[in-house]
């Protein structure tokens, strides 16, 4: 069998998986090593901005637009070939934001779908959750409701509580059986792919060490946001043939100002979207 065909194949495992599912989970992304260079990079950014909150939470935001080593992630060839699976070749990677619950930490995620208010036309969403340190259950890691992606988007409510780490506090208002829950347990350098509507969830973490993971989402360029704004997106596959979305290169360096200016636009458009 040749390498092309081993390669068709698995990815219609995958994508057998993923539509039946609603998940893939782990997909061996990079090394340990890789991961704690990564985490030692995000680290030094972290402690280097310490003193400026706004650049601080852009960083979280935006780590794919203020770190090198985070735009290559982003473009990862096994991120890649499971997005493509799902999505097809051409892919867009709509936010890389950062979620980070510190050691010994309350901070939760409630039940909810991703794409309640992303303010995006379509479903033709999928999450790659990249761990950078160990994401288990103790430490916090995901749960998914198998399968309850092929519902639509079903109500949520705002709570705005403050142990609540999405924007709005939004929680999945219809009862979820948490009998049902799959534990998403990953090692640092491993992720997980989920669809948008999928129900997901993840609990305190109790351990002694930081749960970091990059949430990097990729659309199909068809994609667009309901409003006609132009978001700020990365082409890291194939082509866009609909130039629904302000295409961002290469970051000009690691921290610049410039790339500071055009977070910080593109913040503006997607706070406008959230709230």
């Amino acid at each position: 069998m040749s390498q092309q065909q081993t390669s068709g194949n698995e990815q219609a495992k995958i994508s057998q998986t993923y539509n039946q599912e609603g998940f893939i989970v782990p997909i061996d992304v990079i090394s340990k090593q890789e991961a704690k260079t990564l985490r030692t990079d995000l680290e030094a950014a972290e402690l280097e901005l310490s003193g400026n909150p706004e650049k601080l939470a852009l960083l979280k935001a935006y780590p794919d637009r203020l770190l090198p080593s985070f735009y290559y992630l982003t473009r990862n060839e096994k991120l890649i070939f499971a997005a493509s699976a799902v999505l097809g070749p051409d892919l867009m990677v709509w936010s890389a934001g950062l979620f980070i619950k510190e050691k010994k930490s309350s901070k939760i995620v409630s039940w909810h779908q991703d794409l309640t208010y992303w303010g995006l036309n379509d479903v033709a969403e999928t999450t790659c959750w990249v761990a950078l340190s160990r994401a288990h259950e103790n430490s916090g890691c995901m749960k998914f409701v198998p399968g309850s992606h092929k519902t639509k988007i079903v109500p949520h409510v705002d709570t705005y509580s403050e142990d609540n780490m999405l924007s709005r506090g939004q929680e999945i208002s219809v009862d979820v059986d948490e009998n049902t829950a799959v534990v998403a347990a990953l090692d640092a350098g491993q992720a997980s792919m989920h669809h948008g509507l999928l129900f997901h969830s993840s609990g305190p973490n109790s351990s002694g060490d930081r749960r970091i993971g990059s949430a990097i989402r990729y659309i199909k360029p068809s994609m667009k946001q309901e409003t006609g704004v132009r978001s700020l997106v990365s082409l890291v596959s194939g082509e866009d043939h609909f130039g629904n979305f302000k295409i961002a290169g290469a970051p000009k360096g690691r921290l610049s100002e410039e790339d500071f200016q055009l977070c910080r636009q593109d913040n503006e458009i997607k706070n406008r979207i959230l709230y």
